[in-house]
């Protein structure tokens, strides 16, 4: 198995747990905040990781690799638990730290879109770059919701995504 293949059956396995767990803190999240809009759009922001799984599962399928059922296992209570605190953490760190994951997310798949190039996959780098650029949607969203915030005091703020247009660069 090639180096650049490897790579990206990792990434991908990485990928689809962090999606799991996403999702599922995302589904405690919306549940918790009182803002009518705030709610309905972090749901529609964890139908998206549901959605970013699923089509995970079909590259790692096209690569012959499978899901880590133990990563699955671990991020599953990982996302369960993110997903019961939102509800007693407050408003902001859960916005926070929503922010701060989906910006590693953006580079996760633009390195993924990377490793597919170098291992000879060229038809997988569009779903893989289009899952950044949603990812970048939502890093932009938490991050607009709590600039400002008297808290980020306390929580340095993380770097910001370049420009969206960067990521097909």
């Amino acid at each position: 198995m090639s180096d650049a293949r490897t790579k990206l059956i990792r990434q991908l396995q990485g990928a689809y747990s962090g999606e799991l767990a996403a999702a599922f803190a995302y589904r405690g999240h919306w549940r918790s905040v009182r803002d009518a809009a705030e709610r309905a759009r972090i749901a529609e922001i964890e139908a998206d990781e549901w959605h970013h799984r699923e089509l995970v599962a079909g590259l790692l399928r096209d690569l012959g690799g499978k899901p880590n059922r133990s990563r699955d296992a671990i991020f599953w209570c990982i996302g369960r638990t993110l997903g019961a605190l939102c509800h007693i953490s407050g408003w902001f760190v859960p916005m926070y730290g929503a922010g701060k994951l989906e910006r590693g997310n953006i580079v996760e798949y633009e390195e993924a879109a990377v490793f597919a190039r170098d291992c000879g996959h060229p038809e997988m780098i569009d779903c893989l770059l289009t899952m950044a650029e949603v990812e970048w949607e939502h890093e932009r969203y938490f991050r607009e919701r709590i600039i400002g915030h008297k808290l980020l005091r306390l929580f340095p703020l993380w770097d910001a995504a370049p420009p969206k247009t960067t990521i097909r660069g």
